[in-house]
This record gives structure tokens, C-alpha cells and sequence, in this order.
């Protein structure tokens, strides 16, 4: 009996071990649900929505300008900001804010990319804290999943007119 008991706990073991496994590459290298906080996203993304946040675009280095991502946060690792991509490596893209008279431009060096937020006057984004190393990108965010009436593709930034296309 006591033989019994102690199969059965490691073949319960066992699973868990595996399951966890699975589980952990499953988040690890395809992606995971990721519940947004913050204005700097509004309109697109508001406060407490739920997105799928996709990892295979960056394995496969495939990041664009106009993705959404999911990065950690250069002035503190310890948390993780949400950020459209404006500018790659080699783009020339507008340092200045939108509410200054004289506008400044610089070019994204290599290996980093350039990251705002959909609410321009409202975002602590790369026009504070410079390029965003690319090894600094956790995922893509692809699918907004709540709420339900919002349940879909992401939509366009509303800054597009930021967004050159050289």
C-alpha cells in the first residue's frame, strides 16, 4: 500500500514537472496574456485592458514600425512598458515633443529602436529616455482580449503622421 502511494505521487510528480515544462517554453517562446496599466497607450490601449503578447516576431527579428511591443523599462528593469515602435535602427525619427515650436530630429543607432506611446502628452517613452536596446524587447502585442467589445487586432496609431517611411 504504502508502495502504491508513493508511485502514484511520483507519477503525479512527474506530470506536474512535465506540464510545467510545457507550460514554461509555451510562455517562454510563443507568448503570454499581459494586462496593460497606464494612459500612455490611450487611445489604442486604455488602463487594465488584457492583450496577447506574441514572442516569435522577435525571435525571428521581425519587429516593424507601427508594432506594439512589450519591453523592459530602461530606467528601471525591474518593470515592463508598453510602447508603439516608431523608428528602427538607421531611421530618422522627431526627439521633440509634439507641443514644441522648434522640432529636433536624431537617428536610431544600431541594435536599438525607437519607442513612444499613443498618447504623446502623456508618455514617458523614448523622447525621455533615448533608443530602446532591441535585447530590451520581451514581445509583440498583437491581440487585444478584454474587454470583449474591444476583443480583436490592434488598430492603427493615431500618430501615424510620427511614423516616417523613408
Amino acid at each position: 500500500m504504502l508502495q502504491d502511494v508513493i508511485r502514484k505521487t511520483l507519477r503525479l510528480l512527474g506530470y506536474t514537472i512535465q506540464y510545467g515544462c510545457i507550460a514554461h517554453c509555451a510562455f517562454e517562446y510563443i507568448g503570454g496574456i499581459v494586462v496593460c496599466s497606464g494612459p500612455s497607450m490611450e487611445p489604442t490601449i486604455q488602463n487594465s485592458d488584457i492583450v496577447f503578447s506574441e514572442n516569435l516576431s522577435l525571435q525571428f527579428y521581425n519587429i516593424q514600425k507601427g508594432d506594439i511591443i512589450i519591453a523592459k523599462n530602461p530606467s528601471d528593469p525591474k518593470s515592463n512598458i508598453c510602447k508603439r515602435v516608431i523608428g528602427l535602427e538607421g531611421d530618422k525619427v522627431c526627439t521633440s515633443s509634439p507641443s514644441d515650436f522648434l522640432k529636433t530630429h536624431s537617428y536610431v543607432p544600431k541594435g536599438h529602436v525607437w519607442l513612444e506611446g499613443d498618447n504623446l502628452r502623456n508618455s514617458t517613452d523614448s523622447r525621455c529616455y533615448g533608443p530602446v536596446p532591441y535585447g530590451l524587447i520581451k514581445g509583440r502585442i498583437c491581440l487585444k482580449l478584454w474587454p470583449p467589445t474591444d476583443f480583436g487586432f490592434l488598430r492603427a496609431s493615431p500618430n501615424s503622421h510620427r511614423i516616417w517611411n523613408d
